[in-house]
C-alpha cells in the first residue's frame, strides 16, 4: 500500500484506537492488526492488490467531469477537481481498464474515495459506461470495486442521470450473458450503491463496509425510525440477503479467481 491513502505512522485505528506503523499497516493491506478494521484503499492500491502484476491497461484516462453548471462553491468546483486530481493522480473518481486476475482477463472499474469521496459525476458515469460496453463487446467478465458517497452534488441532475445511464448499460451486459461481479467496500452509498454496487450477478463485500442508499444518520433522524445495531454494515446486509458474501481483504483475490473462472467459462444469455 502506498503512502497515498495510508494513515500516518502510529495513527490510531478509528475502530479500536490501536497504533500501527504505516509500513506494518501496508504489509497487512491496510487491515488493523488489532481489530481487523479495513482502512480505505486508493484505486492504485486496490489495482495492485487484485490484478496480476503488469496486466493493467487503463482506458479513458482523459475522460473527466466539467463544471457545466458553474456551481457556486468555495473553493469552486473546478478547483476541487484539480486538487483531487493532483492528490490522487487520476482525473476522476473511478479508474477503468482491463487486466487479469489469476490469469482471467477482465474489464474493471475501481473507485477512489480519496477523489471527492468517490462521488459520481458525469466523468465517472461516462468512464464506467464505456468499460461496461467494452466488457459486453469483448465478452470479458466485469469487476467493479465501489467506494463512494453517491452522486456528486456539484453536477446536480447531470450526476443523477448517470444512475439511469449505468443501469441501462448493466442491463445490456446482463442480456448479453456477460458476468458482472461487484466488490463493495466502505463506504458505498447513494446513487453508486443503487445503480452499480447492488446490481452484480455476484456481490462481495469487505468486512464492516457501510452499504446502503441513505446513510444511518439520515435514517436515524426520521421520526419514529430506530436504526438497529450494525445497520447497513456488510454483515447486516449479508444476513438480510442484500449481498452474497463478506470477504476479508487478504482473501479477496483468492475468492475472485475461482469465481471469475467459473463465470467466464459458463456465460448464459439472460432475459
Amino acid at each position: 500500500m502506498s503512502a497515498r491513502g495510508t494513515p500516518p505512522a502510529a495513527a490510531p485505528c478509528p475502530a479500536c484506537g490501536a497504533h500501527t506503523a504505516a509500513r506494518e499497516l501496508a504489509r497487512r493491506l491496510g487491515v488493523c492488526p488489532g481489530c481487523g478494521h479495513h482502512h480505505r484503499l486508493t484505486a492504485d492500491e486496490r489495482l495492485a492488490q487484485l490484478l496480476d502484476r503488469g496486466s493493467f491497461a487503463e482506458r479513458d484516462a482523459t475522460v473527466r467531469s466539467r463544471d457545466v453548471l458553474d456551481f457556486p462553491d468555495t473553493p469552486p468546483y473546478g478547483e476541487r477537481l484539480a486538487e483531487a486530481a493532483a492528490r490522487t493522480g487520476h482525473a476522476d473518481a473511478v479508474v477503468t481498464g482491463t487486466g487479469r486476475i489469476g490469469g482471467v482477463a477482465v474489464a474493471l472499474g475501481v473507485f477512489d474515495f480519496q477523489f471527492m469521496g468517490g462521488s459520481m459525476g458525469s466523468g465517472v458515469g461516462e468512464r464506467l459506461t464505456r468499460v461496461i460496453d467494452h466488457a459486453r463487446e469483448a465478452r470479458l467478465p466485469l469487476v467493479v470495486v465501489t467506494a463512494s458517497g453517491g452522486a456528486r452534488m456539484q453536477e446536480g441532475m447531470f450526476s443523477l442521470l448517470q444512475m439511469a445511464k449505468l443501469t441501462a448499460a448493466l442491463g445490456r451486459l446482463r442480456r448479453a450473458g456477460v458476468p458482472y461481479v461487484a466488490v463493495v467496500t466502505d463506504p458505498t452509498t447513494g446513487g453508486v450503491a443503487a445503480s452499480v454496487a447492488l446490481l452484480g450477478d455476484v456481490t462481495l463485500a469487505e468486512p464492516g463496509a457501510l452499504i446502503g442508499f441513505a446513510g444511518p444518520r439520515v435514517i436515524g433522524r426520521t421520526p419514529s425510525e430506530e436504526v438497529p445495531e450494525g445497520f447497513q454494515r456488510a454483515e447486516f446486509q449479508l444476513a438480510h440477503g442484500l449481498i452474497d458474501r463478506v470477504v476479508p481483504r487478504a482473501e479477496l483475490r483468492a475468492a475472485l479467481v475461482p469465481l471469475l473462472r467459473t463465470l467466464a467459462a459458463c456465460p448464459t444469455v439472460r432475459p
